[in-house]
């Protein structure tokens, strides 16, 4: 059976079923899509309901890659003879990739630049000559032939997708923006809307009764994924953990700003000497890949000037189900990544006793999509956007510590911003409980005490 009969297949055991359980992204594609994809239901709960906003940014939005058109190219190979007509939609994808490479991460202007319009009104007329041979074959085509009659479909759905895509693309209104993702062997050109609130409310919020569940719900999602206000209802459950008296959270507020010179030389210090305290059974937890980097160096060199035998893995040394199953099994071992581990990272005992964060982990101020949402909010952007998306992800990469109701540990910041900037606490609330400090004699003493 082809994909498009699996699909049907599915649908039809989810309409009969009392739970249908999807991922967000394909929830998304249903609401973009006004319900093409799942059934009815009265009621959706969206678990880690923090990533909603970005999840549905994804799919009501628009991706065009070159990997779209080889992938339409290689579904008319197998129903259509015709190498002149495949070769004309095949080489779409590299004229695309030419054009498009020169503007990864940039916003792009409406209406696009020329060289980027161009190739897709010239992809667009091609889909169309596809689209005619392909309705020239379906006509010959009896129900006896199911398997090309699939790949048919296929190939017809592909083409049909692509075409109301470039569409959007060289029509896109003022409330989206576009930009070019990716790198540049793979670009994707990205039209995304400034604000998912008004398809969630035509498409969700207006539809059914919706469950939102998440460990680290900032107070500013509501507003931005469109819920009505005075239409929802809101319950904090608390957690099972003993976080007063099991997690310290210490700050490390006598270091320079990170964006000063010195910082980090005074950050690798810090972590060595905790790292000392704690016996390896370190997750150090790095905004940059270079900032891991150069960490992972110095700290290497200052374990073992102090005669430290503790192994430092890094992300860059193994697959992460790989990396994080040998720093499991290695108790005096550190383990040095970036914002992948953030969440989903599992690691309960005293394997792991101290989470270490380099800084404060504000968005990039160069994300087009979030520059262009800033531009749109102004002077309370900051506090809108880039506040809360710190605090949620600060909030995941803590939440690294006690996963079990017997684990102990500290977590440590390395950005004094945590403890003087006037967003702090906005900060500070999503934080699990614990105690605070700002004295890294205490935070060691913490560990040592862990260890004995």
């Amino acid at each position: 059976m082809g994909a498009e009969c699996f699909a049907e297949a599915a649908r039809a055991r989810a309409a009969v079923a009392d739970v249908t359980v999807v991922n967000t992204f394909l929830y998304g594609l249903d609401v973009a899509s006004d319900g093409a994809i799942l059934p009815d239901h009265d009621v959706v709960i969206f678990d880690e309901a923090h990533q909603l906003e970005d999840v549905m940014s994804d799919t009501v939005g628009v991706s065009i890659g070159p990997g779209r058109f080889t992938r339409v190219a290689q579904a008319l190979r197998r129903v259509v003879e015709d190498p002149l007509l495949i070769g004309a939609v095949s080489d779409i994808a590299p004229l695309l990739r030419e054009v498009l490479a020169p503007e990864v991460g940039n916003r792009l202007p409406n209406p696009l630049p020329v060289a980027i319009a161009n190739a897709l009104v010239e992809g667009r007329l091609r889909l169309d000559r596809a689209s005619e041979a392909l309705r020239n074959i379906d006509s010959s085509i009896t129900d006896r032939h199911g398997d090309a009659k699939q790949r048919l479909l296929r190939a017809a759905t592909l083409i049909l997708r692509l075409a109301e895509n470039i569409d959007v693309t060289l029509g896109f209104g003022e409330q989206y923006v576009a930009f070019v993702s990716g790198g540049p062997e793979v670009p994707r050109l990205e039209v995304a809307p400034l604000e998912v609130g008004p398809v969630m409310a035509k498409g969700v919020w207006s539809k059914r009764t919706a469950i939102l569940t998440s460990a680290t719900i900032p107070a500013s999602l509501a507003e931005r994924v469109g819920l009505p206000a005075g239409t929802t209802d809101s319950l904090d459950v608390g957690s099972p953990f003993d976080y007063e008296n099991n997690g310290l959270l210490y700050c490390a507020m006598h270091l320079p700003d990170p964006r000063n010179n010195g910082y980090a030389a005074a950050l690798h210090d810090e972590l060595a000497a905790l790292i000392i305290a704690a016996g390896g059974r370190t997750l150090a937890l790095f905004t940059s890949w270079k900032a891991m980097d150069l960490a992972a160096e110095a700290v290497k060199a200052m374990l073992l000037k102090q005669g430290a035998t503790h192994h430092v893995y890094t992300q860059r040394d193994l697959p992460k189900p790989a990396l994080i199953r040998a720093f499991s099994e290695d108790p005096e071992s550190c383990l040095f990544a970036t914002a992948g581990f953030f969440q989903g990272v599992d690691i309960p005992g005293d394997t792991l006793t101290l989470v270490t964060i380099d800084r404060i982990p504000f968005p990039r101020p160069d994300d087009p999509l979030l520059s262009a949402r800033r531009e749109q909010l102004g002077a309370a952007a900051f506090r809108t956007i880039d506040v809360p998306r710190a605090s949620m992800l600060l909030a995941q990469a803590a939440g690294r510590l006690i996963r079990t109701a017997t684990d102990r540990g500290v977590v440590a910041v390395f950005d004094s911003r945590l403890g003087t900037a006037n967003y702090r606490w906005d900060l500070v609330r999503a934080l699990p409980p614990m105690k605070r400090t700002r004295h890294r004699a205490e935070a060691e003493e913490f560990l040592r005490n862990l260890r004995n």
